[in-house]
């Protein structure tokens, strides 16, 4: 349906985690998140964008974030009537790169579009496979491994069903070996974010033999051929994060055997439409699919389980309860997760969720309307 939008409004909040979170590149202990909403015949819908503080994980932070949505993005969707929420990201699809900043205004335009139809977001975007999705933890690196322990310990006991662990050089095979040890039956995942090269191939090999079920974008961040070399050596999957951004990367890494699982993020392929293109590309290709996740709140979170409502999405996502990161979160009710380790998915028009407006305003640190 065609859109006309009336404004876009952006909220930098800012969010304390509960405890920090530490990946190969670095402790984080809040979050500065930009929030979009975009206004059309009195009715809103919502983004997040994911991008970190700072141009770690990705090229994008907060700060370029927001200069790309407001100078560039926001004014092409603004001023031209958009056909479908399908086609939103092709007004932006000029600037190159900035995924996460294009993907928090896209994701806003479908929410906003299944609020005027009055469907749920995970229907509108054609998922719906199942009513629960299954959920894992991600771990960040921890100052022991008595530590880490007792943080699997306590997400096992909450029923999730995957533990992935961050690790990097210095804190990894000795590290699995003792986990491994105390959990021999847990569904065990390791996520390097690009933290080797191939000249530490002889180390990961050794990740063979504990029975991981993926080995999470070991190489550059950039890299999908070096992947490919690697697979060859690993009876481990390795799982394909920042180097696929788009259905075109995931449909070359296929072909090259890069990897045997692909993690698809919203943020970093630029929202709902290349996700389900990648998805399809992935599914077409006999490549099983989860759902990644960057510390999101309530709304990022919101939209990861409609996406993982798709069929291809087989594997337990990074898709947690909001009290894992959030004292309070910016939704009510809050995400929770079941004893089994699922999220059941509402039927709400839009995301699903009820905003804390209130909440919102008492943390947002900056704003800015475009009309």
């Amino acid at each position: 349906m065609a859109i006309k939008l009336d404004s876009i409004t952006l909220r930098q909040i800012r969010m304390p985690l509960v405890h920090f979170f530490e990946t190969s590149f670095g402790r984080t202990y809040e979050r500065h998140m930009i929030l979009v909403e975009v206004k059309a015949d009195g009715l809103s819908g919502w983004g997040e964008v994911t991008a970190g503080e700072n141009p770690f994980y990705n090229e994008e932070w907060t700060e370029s974030a927001w200069l790309i949505l407001r100078d560039y993005a926001g004014p092409r969707l603004l001023h031209h009537t958009i056909e479908s929420a399908g086609t939103a990201g092709e007004r932006t699809a000029h600037i190159r790169g900035h995924n996460m900043a294009r993907g928090g205004l896209e994701v806003a335009v479908w929410d906003l579009e299944a609020r005027m139809l009055g469907k749920p977001l995970y229907q509108h975007i054609g998922g719906g496979v199942r009513r629960e999705i299954p959920c894992g933890v991600s771990i960040g690196i921890q100052d022991s491994v008595p530590q880490l322990i007792a943080k699997i310990e306590t997400e096992l006991a909450a029923g999730y069903q995957r533990i992935k662990m961050k690790i990097k050089p210095g804190k990894d095979v000795e590290v699995i070996r003792e986990i491994r040890q105390k959990f021999p039956t847990t569904k065990l995942t390791a996520d390097a974010n690009s933290a080797y090269t191939l000249d530490d191939a002889d180390l990961l090999k050794r990740l063979d033999q504990f029975d991981l079920t993926m080995i999470e974008q070991p190489l550059g961040h950039d890299e999908i051929i070096d992947h490919a070399t690697l697979q060859a050596e690993l009876n481990t999957p390795i799982c394909l994060d920042e180097c696929i951004r788009s259905a075109h990367q995931a449909k070359q890494a296929i072909e090259i055997k890069a990897g045997r699982i692909i993690n698809i993020k919203l943020g970093r392929v630029g929202g709902f439409a290349e996700a389900k293109k990648v998805h399809d590309v992935a599914l077409a290709g006999g490549v099983p699919v989860w759902c990644g996740g960057m510390l999101e709140a309530g709304i990022g979170r919101a939209h990861n389980i409609a996406m993982a409502t798709l069929p291809n999405f087989v594997l337990p996502g990074d898709v947690s309860a909001s009290k894992r990161y959030w004292a309070r979160d910016i939704i009510h009710p809050e995400v929770e997760v079941t004893p089994q380790g699922t999220i059941a998915v509402r039927d709400e028009p839009g995301f699903g969720y009820e905003l804390d407006h209130d909440f919102i305003r008492s943390i947002t640190v900056r704003e800015e309307t475009l009309t």
